[in-house]
């Protein structure tokens, strides 16, 4: 796809991860926040501006290298204490009592090297929100070869969490309809072009990069990949 289209994609997405605002609002309280809240991997940094909307006299730091969704993130984040970096959030080395890490452990590596990465940056005493995928039942080959092998279990991925030396303070996973409401979300941006520009020589890609995501999604990974929520501390 060309830049406008990639460009456009996620735009009709409050944030890239599976979450209801309600829930949303729960993690906030959980991280109990204070003084700056670093975010890993932050693509447009919503969950992050609205820490900082939300707490008075916090400040922002979002971190990724996609310049797209840092672009728009620093629009969003006109007239709050919020910057975006484009930098590596697997060799972010800046400490910060709240981080947030939320659907970015694939740039760490794995879910294990990315709860041991995170512990060098949030000191003994803070606190970090970490959103990751889980296998929630069996996954056939299929959803193997789209997530690949280090997809961990709920209760693997918790045994990684201690085994880096965190404390799970929270715990809450997506439900259906969040999943559902991503899953959608992802989609309707080129789906609503399409309808638009049925005659544009894209339009034959786009129709078929839509229909492969939805069979994958409702044929080979919904009930089946989970995504948790966990506040850790240390």
């Amino acid at each position: 796809m060309d830049d406008e289209l990639n460009a456009l994609r996620r735009t009709r997405m409050r944030w890239n991860t599976p979450l209801s605002e309600a829930h949303a609002e729960l993690l906030h309280d959980r991280m109990a926040l204070t003084g700056t809240v670093t975010d890993l991997g932050c693509g447009w940094g919503e969950l992050l501006l609205r820490a900082v909307a939300r707490t008075p006299g916090l400040r922002g730091v979002g971190v990724d290298t996609d310049v797209t969704g840092l672009e728009r993130g620093r629009v969003a984040a006109a007239g709050r204490d919020v910057e975006f970096v484009e930098a590596d959030a697997a060799t972010w080395e800046t400490p910060a009592e709240r981080v947030f890490c939320v659907g970015a452990s694939h740039a760490f590596g794995s879910s294990r090297a990315a709860l041991e990465r995170l512990a060098t940056v949030v000191p003994p005493g803070g606190r970090l929100l970490y959103g990751d995928g889980f296998w929630a039942a069996p996954p056939a080959p299929a959803a193997v070869g789209i997530f690949g092998e280090d997809v961990l279990t709920l209760p693997d991925l918790l045994a990684a969490a201690g085994a880096a030396g965190w404390q799970v303070l929270h715990l809450s996973v997506a439900d259906q309809l969040e999943w559902d409401d991503f899953e959608s979300t992802s989609r309707a941006a080129w789906q609503e072009w399409v309808l638009a520009h049925p005659a544009d020589p894209r339009a034959s890609e786009v129709r078929a990069w839509l229909g492969e995501r939805l069979r994958q999604y409702v044929g080979d990974y919904r009930g089946v990949l989970g995504f948790s929520y966990l506040v850790l501390g240390r």
